[in-house]
């Protein structure tokens, strides 16, 4: 079976530091190539994978700012469509402009639907609801307008995260700095707390840095900066808990799912898809408040670390989700779907 795997262009795939729909889809490459399939992943050309690698541009577009972004994801699209008959399915992870080509080619397109980011996308996706094949990352991020060929959870490569049995004695925020993750509302948790805060990620809107972060940086809320998978390992590893009070319905949520395979607890505000990756009272608490979440803080140590390892071994790895993409690409090419 050859498979073209289609990765987003902001960022290098996987990652340096942010980039979830690249990481997935890097994960997603090399599990099909360990499996022995025939996998091509399209992607920027500092790319890396143990397949092959098709690429027609150089960086991704937020790591070179000179390029722009809708020239860059034409360019990218269309190289892989102008080749889909090579192959015998295409992964898309670039959400719903691939499907615009899909009415024009024969090889079957996969869609991962990693989060709709706005209502208005979704009659692209209804518009190809028939003949395109979309797979939900969570249940929770199912629109009723569309119909769907599985749930798949996003799976990690287990062996990039170590656990440790004996946390510090910190809390971490781990994710973009902006309202919708809640990192003004873990900067208050951890000050009611009072327990240190190190906070990790990107920073997505700087306004929102400026006035909600930045003010209350101090000895004991402390922003780390960007990490990449080593020093981001190390942190989870030895948080006493992540903090992850968001502000929207979460299509998934890896770092909840990295943090638990560390050993680390996870309190989350109970929105989107975090029931169904956090078992309340086992590998951390879904809350309603931060007032909730201030008293879960102190109530960290009744969470078994192990139990949060093994769950997130049994649910999120990569070989679960590789092995769940292989089945269905096979009812897929036999139109059993």
């Amino acid at each position: 079976m050859k498979v073209a795997v289609l990765a987003p262009v902001a960022w290098r795939t996987p990652p340096r530091h942010y980039g979830p729909w690249e990481q997935v889809a890097s994960n997603i490459t090399e599990g099909l190539v360990s499996k022995g399939l025939d996998a091509t992943l399209f992607a920027t050309a500092d790319s890396l994978t143990a397949g092959k690698l098709d690429s027609v541009i150089k960086q991704g577009y937020e790591e070179d700012r000179l390029q722009d972004a809708k020239v860059v994801e034409c360019l990218h699209i269309s190289n892989l469509m102008e080749q889909a008959s090579r192959f015998d399915i295409i992964h898309n992870h670039f959400d719903f402009l691939p499907l615009t080509y899909s009415g024009l080619i024969k090889t079957p397109m996969l869609t991962t639907i990693h989060g709709f980011s706005s209502p208005k996308i979704i009659p692209v996706y209804q518009k190809y609801n028939k003949t395109s094949y979309y797979v939900s990352i969570s249940n929770s991020d199912r629109s009723p307008l569309l119909t769907y060929a599985a749930t798949i959870y996003n799976g990690i490569r287990v062996g990039d995260f170590g656990f440790q049995s004996t946390p510090g004695n910190y809390l971490l925020y781990f994710g973009r700095i902006h309202h919708d993750k809640g990192t003004a509302e873990a900067i208050e948790i951890a000050q009611r707390s009072k327990q240190q805060l190190l906070i990790v990620g990107i920073v997505q809107d700087s306004n929102y840095f400026d006035q909600k972060v930045k003010p209350f940086l101090s000895d004991q809320v402390v922003y780390v900066g960007e990490a990449g998978p080593e020093k981001r390992n190390k942190l989870m590893q030895n948080a006493l808990a992540l903090l992850h009070p968001i502000n929207f319905d979460e299509p998934f949520g890896l770092s909840v799912a990295e943090a638990m395979l560390c050993g680390t607890p996870v309190i989350a505000f109970n929105r989107g898809s975090m029931a169904e990756l956090i078992i309340h009272n086992k590998t951390g608490f879904l809350v309603d408040s931060i007032d909730q979440a201030v008293e879960a803080v102190s109530d960290i140590s009744k969470i078994n670390r192990l139990e949060c390892r093994d769950w997130s071994v049994g649910q999120f790895s990569q070989e679960k989700m590789v092995n769940e993409y292989i089945k269905l690409y096979e009812r897929i090419l036999k139109g059993s779907v």
